[in-house]
């Protein structure tokens, strides 16, 4: 008894197993992920105001891939034929849909920005489901429904649903197809030679569709700080992180922890950008979360594979 009270103790002033402080620091490593990726949806809208959004992707997924190559030079020798052609298609996927995100991010708010393409983890299930046969649960269909009903509660502010919110979602519903591809073709290849082709993929493409206009530099310290965040923060070191904490957590707590992103993404920009909050952003906004911790949830419980997300 005294033994399971030591020990007891122990793990409460974080002297207790190594196992379960490396599982508190995976907890605390996917919740500042999460709050990175809440907070760029705030500083992704003032840059885009300053420099087109396709020089802005060009130059993130650019430098994304350099530092991933730099932390890692020996996965450029993993680079085979199939991992060009898979990175390649995927890349291009992930190129289009952050160019919807980032150009509706132009015509919205950052926080309805952030609450919709969270739905992205809704969504996916549609898709794997439509593409590779997988089944929907019960659960998952209660997260859809949850999941909409959060959409129409977005859809009844003012001025409702517009370019920027369809811009959004069909971001979303690209990333989601790109979650499902990469789902299926991921366990073929070395993971961060993969994530190198399809960042300098995606780089590429955005560059090319810049071209004709002259891609332009960040024109300030601030845009740079925030290329610098997505870049290096929001990509490279959340790879990472997501990679060493997935295996000290189950896939549903790694999915509930990251899913609250959209969260982060309203409280930032309330926060830094003045951002109104309505209770239609309220009441939509939890619905969305619960639907994604669900989904994440349904998806997750009794496996310890790595997160869809």
């Amino acid at each position: 008894m005294a033994g399971a009270a030591a020990a007891a103790r122990d793990h409460e002033i974080g002297l207790g197993p190594p196992v379960d402080r490396q599982r508190g620091r995976a907890t605390a490593g996917l919740l500042g992920i999460a709050l990175v990726w809440g907070a760029s949806y705030t500083a992704v809208a003032d840059a885009v105001e300053k420099m087109p959004a396709t020089d802005f992707l060009a130059i993130r997924f650019t430098l994304a891939a350099v530092i991933m190559v730099a932390l890692r030079p020996g996965s450029l020798r993993r680079i085979h034929r199939a991992t060009m052609r898979h990175g390649i298609g995927l890349g291009l996927g992930l190129g289009a849909a952050y160019l919807a995100v980032t150009v509706g991010l132009e015509r919205t708010t950052p926080a309805v920005a952030g609450v919709l393409t969270g739905l992205l983890v809704v969504i996916a299930a549609l898709v794997a489901a439509a593409t590779v046969r997988t089944p929907i649960s019960g659960g998952t269909w209660v997260s859809l429904g949850i999941g909409s009903l959060g959409l129409a509660a977005i859809a009844l502010r003012e001025p409702g649903l517009g370019v920027g919110e369809g811009l959004i979602l069909l971001g979303a519903l690209v990333l989601a197809g790109h979650l499902v591809a990469l789902a299926v073709c991921s366990e073929q290849h070395d993971l961060w030679a993969l994530t190198v082709v399809q960042l300098l993929a995606a780089a590429t493409v955005l560059a090319v569709v810049a071209a004709p206009g002259g891609i332009t530099t960040p024109p300030d310290l601030a845009v740079w700080g925030t290329v610098l965040l997505t870049a290096v923060l929001a990509t490279a070191v959340a790879y990472v992180v997501q990679t060493w904490a997935q295996r000290r957590l189950s896939p549903a707590r790694v999915g509930v922890l990251l899913a609250t992103e959209p969260v982060f993404a309203v409280l930032v920009a309330v926060w830094l950008a003045d951002e109104v909050v309505t209770w239609h952003l309220i009441v939509g906004g939890a619905l969305v979360v619960g639907a994604v911790v669900l989904a994440e949830t349904d998806a997750g419980r009794g496996k310890d594979g790595v997160s869809t997300r």
